[in-house]
């Protein structure tokens, strides 16, 4: 336990998104939310991978002031399109 804790503390966000145990462990609860059917779990893990997403392809960028509101527009609306889409499957569709 002690190692894990450890693991978790040493590492940053983008370096455990890209470690091989977390990416594996991540795959094995997705699999297993697939199997047994958890909507929450499958929504969270979409959450948190699209918001990745978001934050990996707009963190590139020059130092321009252009590219810096065209990263904010792109990230504003990733997160607008990853909110209404977990609004839509929690609370309107059954």
């Amino acid at each position: 336990m002690d190692q894990i804790i450890e693991f978790l503390a040493s590492k940053t966000l983008a370096e455990m998104a890209a470690d091989p145990r977390v990416l594996f462990g991540t795959a094995v609860v997705f699999v297993l939310a697939v199997l047994f059917r958890w909507k929450y779990v499958l929504l969270f893990l979409f959450a948190i991978g699209a918001t990745m997403t978001v934050l990996r392809y707009t963190g590139g960028g020059g130092t321009a002031e252009t590219v810096v509101d065209r990263n904010m527009m792109l990230f504003i609306g990733g997160t607008i399109v990853i909110a209404v889409v977990l609004i839509y499957f929690v609370f309107i569709r059954d």
